[in-house]
Formats: C-alpha cells, sequence, structure tokens
C-alpha cells in the first residue's frame, strides 16, 4: 500500500480526473434523514467516483473497521442511473436516477447501519486480492466515512492533527561525590556563580578566590584522611576500583566498567569511481575500518601510512560494526510525494516511498539496511543554513523494499517500511512552496550507512611470561569496553548499550595461537577454561588477573595481546566531527557522522557503588503479605497499581493479584500470563496466583454550562469536552478521566471537576445543583445523594471510569448543557 502523506495541497485528485485511463473514489453520501420512502435509513452508500461507474460488484468491495458492529457487508451494488427492480422499490429508483451524474454514482446497500467508529471503504480485485483493480487509481481505492454522519453534533466533523510538543529534558544534577582539590574547588565556585552572580573576580589573589581554595584544600585533606584511616578490606573505606569491585561481587552487585560511544556514519561515494560498489569490512571479515574525526586534511578517504599522524593531531578514531556496500544511488534518494506538494511525514511513520533512480543509477536497499532522514534546507525560507540538524533520524529497514510504479505518470517508486521501534520522533517536512511559488524538497533519504563505535585497536602487545603471580598490565590506558553488535535490532536501539552487559575488547593468545577470551570474574570457571579478567582502576590502567588451576585454567607461557582503547564519554564528538575513512581506496567524496555519537557512559564511579552495593542485596526476593504482592506486581514497567487478596478457595490459599494496567490498557490473557510469570519467582510455596483485572465503575455526569458573552456554546463545549477526555491531549497534559489519573477505591470529587471546569476558557460557571438535567452518579444506577455529598465513592478494587463514547456508552457518560454565550 503507499505512503499516506499530510499535504496540503491535493494536486493529484485533478490529475486523476484528468485521466480517462484512471478511476477512483472521490467521496461518498450515506444516505439517513433524505432516504427515499422504503429505503432503510444509514445502509445505502452513494460513492461518487472521478469516471462513469465501472462494472464492480459486491466481491470488489470491502467495509472494514466498526467497534460494536462489525463485518459491514455489500448486499448488492448497481450504477445510481441502472438500478434495476427488484432489488430497488420504485421510489428509490427514481431518486437515484434524478442524481446529478448518475453515471457516476454507485448505489451500495449494506446489510446493517454500522456504529459511531469510522469505517473504510474499500476497492480490491478480488475477496482474496486486496489489490485495487487495474483501471483504479492506487491513492483512491479507499475511502473512510462514519455511517452517523447526520447524527447531531455541534462541532465540524473534521478533525484537526496536532502534533504534540516534544519533551524538555530534566536540567542536569549537582555533583554530590565531589572528593579531592579540584572538585571541591569547581563545585564551590559554581555555587558561589549561583548564589553571588555579581562576584566576577577569578583572580587567585582575590579574597573570595582565596578562601574558597582554602576550603578546597582543606577538603582534599581531609578527604584523603578518610580514606587513608582506612584499608582494603572494608567496601566503605577501599580506595582501589579493583578492590571495590571484588567486595561488591560478594553482594552479588555487578560494577560496571562503562561501554564505548556509537555513531551512524554516512560515506558518499562517487558514481562510476572504485569506490562504487566497494565493501568496506567489520569484524566478520577479521578487521574492521577506521573511521576519524576531522584532521587537516580534507574530507574523505584518509591513507593508511598516515594514520599515526592523525592520532598526534588528536583524531578520535571510530571502527565499523559491520561489513557495509557501496552505492552511489544511495548517497541522497529523493522522497515521491505522489504529485503532492507541501507534503510532511507524520510523526509516529514508519513507512516512505521514494523514487527508484539515485544518483548514477536504481538505488541499492535490502532488508537491514539503515537509512538517514535528513531535512536539508529549511522549509520556511528554502535555504540550506536553516535547515533544523535536529530533524534527522535513522531507520533501520525491516521489510524488503517494494518496487513500484505510479500508474498516472509511469514513475518508478520503491516503497520502504521500517519498525514501531524505529518511528519517527518528529514530523518530517519532505517539500515546500515558497513565497515566491518556488517548489522544492526539504528533505532527503540517504543509505551508504554504517555503525561505527569508539576504539582503536592495538595489535600485538606482547607480555613476557614472569616467575610467581602472573599479573601483566596492559600498555595503554582506557580499555574499551562494549556488547555484542546485534544487527536484528532497531537503528534507534543500536546505539543503545548497557554497561553491565558490556565486556572488554581483550583477546589474548599464547604463543600456540590458542585464544583466552574475558570474562566478568573465574567463579564459575573450570580448571580447563581459557579465561581470563581485566581489572580496571581508576587511572584508567587494566592488570590481567588468570586462574589458579581450579577456578580457570593457570596460565604457563607468554601471550600476545589484541586490545582496543577508547571509553564512555570521551567518545561523544558532535554531528559532522567524523570526517575521514582509512583506505586507499580514490572515490570517496565525504564522510560524515549526521548525529552526534551517543551511548558512552563512563565507568561507574566508586562512591557510587559503595552507596548502592550496600542496598542492592536488600531487595525483596519474596512476596508473603498481601501488600507484598501489591507491591510487586507495581514494580512491573507496564502496571500503574496493584491490589491482591487472599482468599481460602476448599482446599489452599489463592492470592488474587488485581492489576491496573497503563495507559487503560485492556488485562487480556497474554498481559495476565506475564504479571504471572513475573510473580512467579515471588510466590510463597503453597499459594495459587491469580491475575485479575480491576472493576471499573462508570460515571455519569451531566452539568449546566454557563458560556460567557464573548464566547461560541460550541467552541467551549469543545473545549470541556477535550478537558474531560481519556486520552493524552495535544498539549501534552491528561484529560480529566485519564484512566492512570484514577486508581483503586480513589473517591472522584466534584470540586476537581468544577475547579478544572472554570480553567476552560469561556466557562462563566458551572451549575452543580441538584435538579435536572444535572446528574452526577454511577452509570445506569440511581443517585445516592452524590451530588449533595460532592463525591462518588469507589469500593477497594473499583476504578472510576469514563469514556464517554456513544459505541460503549456503558463505560461511562458525560454531558454538557450549554447556556449563554455569544
Amino acid at each position: 500500500m503507499p505512503a499516506q502523506y499530510i499535504c496540503e495541497n491535493r494536486r493529484r485528485r485533478q490529475a486523476v480526473l484528468a485521466n480517462p485511463a484512471l478511476n477512483g473514489l472521490d467521496f461518498l453520501d450515506v444516505l439517513d434523514q433524505q432516504a427515499p420512502a422504503g429505503s432503510p435509513p444509514q445502509q445505502t452508500l452513494l460513492v461518487h467516483l472521478f469516471q462513469p461507474a465501472s462494472a464492480l460488484t459486491v466481491q470488489n468491495l470491502r467495509i472494514e473497521g466498526g467497534t460494536r458492529v462489525s463485518p459491514v457487508n455489500a448486499v448488492w451494488i448497481f450504477p445510481a442511473s441502472s438500478v434495476p427492480a427488484p432489488p430497488a422499490n420504485a421510489a428509490e429508483r427514481a431518486f437515484f436516477a434524478s442524481l446529478p451524474n448518475a453515471d457516476h454514482i454507485l448505489v451500495v446497500r449494506t446489510d446493517s447501519a454500522g456504529d459511531f467508529s469510522t469505517y473504510t471503504l474499500r476497492v480490491v480485485s478480488s475477496p482474496t486480492d486486496a489489490e485495487p483493480p487495474s483501471n483504479f487509481d492506487v491513492q483512491f481505492a479507499a475511502l473512510d466515512f462514519s455511517f452517523k454522519v447526520e447524527c447531531p453534533s455541534d462541532f465540524d466533523c473534521q478533525p484537526t492533527a496536532v502534533c504534540p510538543p516534544e519533551s524538555i529534558p530534566a536540567a542536569p544534577p549537582i555533583d554530590y561525590l565531589a572528593k579531592d582539590y579540584s572538585s571541591f574547588r569547581t563545585l564551590m565556585l559554581d555555587r558561589m556563580s549561583v548564589t553571588m552572580p555579581a562576584w566576577q573576580e577569578q583572580n587567585p589573589a582575590d579574597l573570595g578566590v582565596a578562601l574558597v581554595e582554602l576550603l578546597a584544600y582543606a577538603g582534599d585533606h581531609l578527604s584523603y584522611y578518610q580514606d587513608a584511616v582506612a584499608t582494603e578490606a572494608y567496601l566503605g573505606t577501599a580506595r582501589r576500583r579493583t578492590s571495590v569491585r571484588r567486595h561488591v561481587r560478594l553482594l552479588d552487585y555487578a560494577m560496571h566498567d562503562g561501554v564505548n560511544a556509537r555513531a551512524w556514519v554516512h560515506i558518499e561515494v562517487a558514481s562510476g569511481s572504485s569506490a562504487d560498489g566497494l565493501t568496506l569490512p567489520g569484524p566478520s571479515a577479521g578487521r574492521k575500518t577506521q573511521m576519524l574525526t576531522q584532521v587537516n586534511a580534507p574530507r574523505g578517504a584518509f591513507p593508511l601510512d598516515q594514520v599515526q599522524t592523525a592520532s598526534t593531531q588528536g583524531a578520535v578514531v571510530f571502527e565499523t560494526l559491520h561489513d557495509v556496500t557501496l552505492h552511489a544511488a544511495n548517497n541522497q534518494m529523493q522522497f515521491y510525494t505522489w504529485g503532492d506538494d507541501s507534503c510532511c511525514l507524520p510523526k509516529g511513520a514508519t513507512e516512505a516511498t521514494l523514487l527508484s533512480q539515485g544518483d548514477g543509477g536504481p538505488i541499492q536497499l535490502a532488508v537491514g539496511d539503515a537509512v538517514l532522514f535528513e531535512e536539508v534546507i529549511g522549509p520556511a525560507t528554502g535555504a540550506a543554513a536553516d535547515a533544523d540538524p535536529a530533524h534527522r533520524w535513522v531507520v533501520r529497514l525491516t521489510a524488503p523494499p517494494k518496487p513500484s510504479t505510479d500508474p498516472l505518470n509511469n514513475t518508478a517508486v520503491v516503497e520502504i517500511g521500517w519498525g514501531a521501534e524505529d518511528a519517527l520522533p518528529f514530523p518530517l517536512c519532505l517539500s515546500t512552496t515558497t513565497s515566491s511559488g518556488l517548489k522544492l524538497a526539504v528533505s532527503v533519504a540517504r543509505a551508504n550507512l554504517v555503525l561505527a563505535d569508539h576504539g582503536a585497536t592495538v595489535a600485538g602487545e606482547t607480555m613476557e611470561f614472569t616467575p610467581g603471580r602472573f599479573r601483566p598490565r596492559l600498555q595503554n590506558t582506557g580499555i574499551t569496553f562494549a556488547t555484542p553488535f546485534d544487527s536484528a535490532r532497531a537503528a534507534s536501539a543500536a546505539v543503545v548499550q548497557d554497561p553491565r552487559a558490556a565486556a572488554p575488547a581483550v583477546i589474548l593468545s599464547d604463543t600456540n595461537q590458542v585464544k583466552w577470551t574475558p570474562l566478568r570474574d573465574l567463579l564459575s570457571a573450570g580448571p580447563f577454561d581459557l579465561n581470563f579478567v581485566v581489572e580496571t582502576e581508576d587511572d584508567g590502567t587494566a592488570t590481567l588477573r588468570f586462574g589458579d588451576g581450579i577456578l580457570g585454567a593457570a596460565p604457563n607461557a607468554g601471550f600476545t595481546a589484541n586490545y582496543r582503547i577508547g571509553n564512555g564519554s570521551a567518545g561523544h564528538v558532535g554531528a559532522e566531527a567524523i570526517a575521514h575513512v582509512v583506505t586507499n581506496v580514490s572515490g570517496i567524496k565525504n564522510v560524515r557522522n549526521p548525529l552526534p555519537s551517543q551511548g558512552g557512559i563512563d565507568p561507574e564511579p566508586d562512591d557510587e557503588v559503595r552507596l548502592n552495593a550496600p542496598q542492592a542485596f536488600r531487595t525483596q526476593q519474596r512476596a508473603v503479605t498481601e501488600q507484598d504482592y501489591a507491591d510487586a506486581a507495581g514494580r512491573h514497567p507496564e502496571v500503574e497499581k496493584a491490589e491482591a487478596t487472599l482468599r481460602f478457595t476448599g482446599t489452599w490459599h489463592t492470592m488474587f493479584v488485581t492489576v491496573q494496567r497503563r495507559g487503560g490498557q485492556p488485562v487480556n490473557d497474554a498481559f495476565r500470563a506475564t504479571i504471572r510469570d513475573f510473580l512467579e519467582p515471588l510466590r510463597l510455596a503453597g499459594f495459587d496466583l491469580e491475575v485479575e483485572a480491576p472493576i471499573f465503575a462508570p460515571l455519569d455526569i451531566a452539568f449546566t454550562v454557563y458560556v460567557a458573552p464573548a464566547y461560541f456554546q460550541g467552541d467551549v463545549e469543545e473545549a470541556l469536552l477535550e478537558t474531560f477526555s481519556n486520552r493524552d491531549l495535544p498539549d501534552g497534559r491528561r484529560g480529566f478521566f485519564h484512566p492512570d489519573n484514577f486508581t483503586f477505591g480513589q473517591p472522584v470529587y466534584l470540586s476537581r471537576i468544577v475547579a478544572a471546569a472554570m480553567q476552560v476558557p469561556g466557562v462563566l460557571w458551572l451549575d452543580t445543583t441538584a435538579y435536572a438535567p444535572n446528574r452526577f452518579q454511577r452509570f445506569g444506577e440511581t443517585p445516592h445523594g452524590e451530588l449533595l455529598a460532592g463525591r462518588i465513592e469507589m469500593a477497594r478494587l473499583e476504578i472510576a471510569r469514563l469514556d464517554n463514547d456513544p459505541n460503549e456508552a456503558e463505560n461511562g457518560r458525560l454531558e454538557f448543557f450549554m447556556e449563554g454565550g455569544a
């Protein structure tokens, strides 16, 4: 199915109208109040086509959708100009024949009137082939409609799509782990700049600076004294990172040594050059391709024999994680918008359409390839300098690219799709029309992407065997820690690594060329396992610890080490910082990282480990009481809140855990199984475990609203219904009756409803008197004085619910009777 865009100028409709070889669905009418005598209301669809009605049958139509009424099937279908009798009566035939352009209208009779939800009428080739007939345009083969379009409504039937704002990152925390002179001085000066912004003096002779440095000096001595009075035998006073790691390992706490950063790198090659079609090797080929940040050389290829020179200039080294084949056609690929202008890919999009021809030939894409979407000019000005660098996003293709052709102009296109995890986090403008009428492509797609991670390989370092305890130290500091690369992960997830799952990038070869591999510890190693442990210190030095012949094999010869250096946040470089690929192949025009490198995490600080490790083993790993089960279930990321009830079920006890799922999602069988598996390791022996859904208490609320003179009733009512909805609002707020706003046993207070209503612009006051038509009660029940009491009470396992959905009125109803206004 072609990708759907949000466009301001629907030029394709005019083009299809002018093409007699293509037909399509223009719009449809649902006959309700104007239906002729004897015609069932809301069961007759008048489908308007661009061209005279084709020879379609009920086998060529699908009506999809529906909440309470589904499926809805077509009973018969005829052109309006020639509806036979039967099935139509005389009044219907006369009515259909009198319609303007009756030969362009298909009359469809359905077997039911549907419900209040949105349905889709789709033209298909056959019941087993969902593609439209060959004479139907693919963009106009389906229509969304509602059977209840003539039902009374005060609002515009066309909804407005609003993109919610991006979240604002939280402010960075203050460093409370300052331990030496420099950090104490920096911390105090930073604090002084906040509390005394007028004090700008930085001269060491200044009295204020002298006092700060004096206090920092005293703090440094006190901190050193605090560490010096203890020994390495205690976690709280251990000064060496190796000692801290061993202490917390006995507490089953895995101290991490950080992880390196990763970056997506785009490589542009010249068409027809030796680099066009070149495969850059990754680890699978036995060696990696190195990437360098900008040095005093043109962007592109960098000679192999000058890498050492680049290192002296401060170049940061990245190495590829997988093979990549370069194609000039993939340098820059254009989006195809099916002839429309001013289009964008909406937030959350997972598919797009590209022109099949790139620079110098057809584009070459496959499943698993990474594709960059990039805004290259400003939508408002058309200038490259005004392009938003935040509008760049990398996706991984999850389905084979689908070649296709636009039947309107025979343009060859390729349809691509990616996973929901890589869904666009922002609307991406594809094309624009400037104030001068110039039509420009705002964004492009690029392939030739390779994922590279920070770290340079050091090969062939010799470590001679010495008598006694063999604890060699690597000559370089800052050993790389990384997790294995997974080519199936989404592009957005591929740059994120778990530092506790990372392993040191060190491989040893003994004199017999047998490889030894690193482990986190040797507690589970056997006497013949060729493993070792890399122990790093706070200064970045790394020492190798081997087994003793019982826990791990004991070494008996010298080793050659191959390892990588470069770890943590040191690999965080800005966008466009990577500029070179180390190769002697010509034809590479440009190398760049369109997005900053990310994911680099520094080694876990010793003080942070001292803080967390003693508490880690105190994590409760059992559930006995009802509150234990409720608390344990509440720790699941999809659970908003939980309650537990212990019952005797005849022979044994059963713990019934009632869970409220986040976002109002249903507690279905699959989710019940997930929660049972989550709680099973904590369950007390001899107790059964059952997971239940909450008891929802639907509400019936109605009030009279008096509108201010300068406002329209319809606008104010629409704003009220949005405020009291059960969904996330476009401005980032939650509706009053959002499922996550209420939990077990929480009453619904009238005062909160009045307060929320009074915040809506245009509301003069809310009539809450206990007279009709005002209501404040449970749905389907007689009132019990809730309006006078000012609250609706909930039982222990009940949750208030008000969806205000006409298709499911039993889930709550909300009405406002508007008075006054303009």
